[in-house]
């Protein structure tokens, strides 16, 4: 074996990977393809780039992306040690400031004694001399994607994902929109734009009519989107109250200028039908993005439809939403739940070309998968966490999941085991799910070289 470890794709799969091996006091090689060559929807040539939204979910540890966040944080996760330094207000929420939090990744991987870095675009799939992750993510370069195809035997599974516009805060009439966050928990940390009826008909209506950007090379095929993720004007299609019951949900959202929340007759008089919210995108608070709004538009079309909303009329658009597609492999047929290929146990794969949906899942990949490239490297057995942990159940399901259909996973409850007894509240029932994660996942938190080998099992 190689004894310099590969690290193919920086972003936050990769990102995390490079960093755990190098904390493992091993050498590694980190190959990202940016600025050589631009993917179709990333800005910059940072490491941790966010491509979609600058949130990583919840952050309470009583719901499934809140308990992934508080997971990798006890197992020493640098990314979201850096998300966590770089948040910006958003809620219940972590969401960063993106240049600045893509900045600080780079610079901590640039700067590591132990990384070399090298900016061109990796064409060919590790040999099985080399221990190695392919972090490459759901925009995998075809070259290598082909070797990757040639290699499973298999053709790539697909979906279009889409990212939401950016508007300068500044350009936003809060005349009209107003600050609070849903039920006011927390401070008032978005923006609201509320419609009435009529307004959001007549957005819905010109959503509907609105000329789509075309798939480019995809144009083709039919457009099978992830449904985590929708396109808004996919979800105007799909029916007049899907939005309200989606992102422009109005509920526990009030503006204390149309008077007493508590007087019911001034509720039902004066609460909004739908809100559109938008979500703080840097520290200083100068950028906003539209939560929700991932769109194929196009960019012409993004800023007529969109200037409809209440108080974005004259809104400065620094970023329109995009569409492009994911790949991701099948992962049942190919990877165990240590992330490994089987044919080739030295090579390692992580993040959403697993098939996990989310940046806290990318991340957990990562760690994982660079945590067992290290430990191979090391002479020790690969960690398989217990199911009962948030990232121990993702890596289960992708190894495990029937085949047929298989699609991406976000990190939710559901994908864990029952609880030893039944807890009927929600709330309570996930803070269980909470607590015996943590517990399990205590053994697995001390430094990588004394973890008991048995506690894998």
């Amino acid at each position: 074996m190689s004894s310099e470890l590969l690290v193919i794709g920086a972003g936050l799969a990769g990102t995390e990977a490079a960093w755990q091996i190098a904390q493992a006091g091993l050498a590694v090689r980190l190959v990202e393809m940016r600025p050589v060559r631009r993917s179709p929807a990333h800005h910059s040539s940072e490491f941790g780039e966010l491509v979609c939204s600058n949130s990583f979910g919840a952050l309470s540890s009583d719901r499934a992306a809140g308990l992934l966040q508080e997971e990798l944080r006890r197992l020493g996760s640098m990314v979201i040690r850096t998300a966590d330094a770089h948040a910006v207000p958003a809620g219940g929420a972590l969401a960063v400031d993106r240049g600045r939090y893509s900045a600080a990744l780079t610079a901590a991987l640039e700067q590591h004694p132990l990384v070399t870095v090298e900016r061109r675009e990796h064409t060919e799939l590790p040999g099985p001399g080399e221990i190695a992750v392919l972090a490459t993510g759901p925009l995998t370069s075809e070259p290598l994607a082909e070797q990757l195809r040639e290699f499973t035997g298999r053709a790539d599974c697909h979906f279009f994902d889409a990212a939401s516009p950016i508007v300068e805060g500044e350009s936003i009439d809060l005349g009209v929109a107003f600050r609070a966050s849903r039920y006011d928990k927390g401070d008032a940390d978005y923006i609201n734009c509320p419609m009435n009826r009529e307004q959001f008909l007549a957005f819905r209506q010109e959503l509907l009519s609105a000329e789509q950007a075309e798939l480019k090379d995809f144009e083709k095929e039919s457009a099978h989107f992830f449904e985590g993720c929708l396109p808004i004007e996919e979800l105007a299609r799909r029916g007049e109250d899907t939005m309200r019951y989606g992102p422009l949900k109005p509920i526990g959202l009030w503006d204390p200028r149309w008077g007493d929340v508590n007087d019911r007759d001034v509720r039902r008089a004066k609460r909004a039908y739908a809100v559109v919210q938008l979500r703080q995108e840097d520290k200083d608070g100068r950028l906003w993005n539209l939560v929700g709004f991932q769109t194929n538009l196009k960019w012409g079309e993004q800023k007529r439809v969109l200037r409809l909303i209440p108080g974005l009329e004259n809104a400065e658009f620094v970023r329109f939403g995009v569409m492009h597609r994911n790949t991701f492999l099948e992962s049942p047929q190919l990877l165990d739940a240590t992330l490994q290929f089987r044919q080739r146990p030295s090579l390692l794969a992580a993040g959403q070309i697993t098939g996990t949906e989310g940046y806290a899942a990318a991340v957990a990949g990562g760690w994982l998968a660079g945590t067992n490239a290290a430990r191979l490297a090391l002479g020790l057995e690969p960690l398989s966490l217990p199911k009962t942990t948030m990232l121990g159940a993702l890596s289960h399901f992708i190894a495990e999941a029937p085949s047929k259909k298989f699609q991406p996973m976000p990190p939710n409850f559901g994908l864990l085991p029952e609880l030893a007894e039944r807890v009927r509240e929600k709330r309570a029932r996930y803070g269980a799910y909470r607590d015996r994660s943590l517990a399990d996942l205590e053994p697995f938190t001390r430094p990588l070289q004394l973890h008991d080998d048995s506690a894998a099992a």
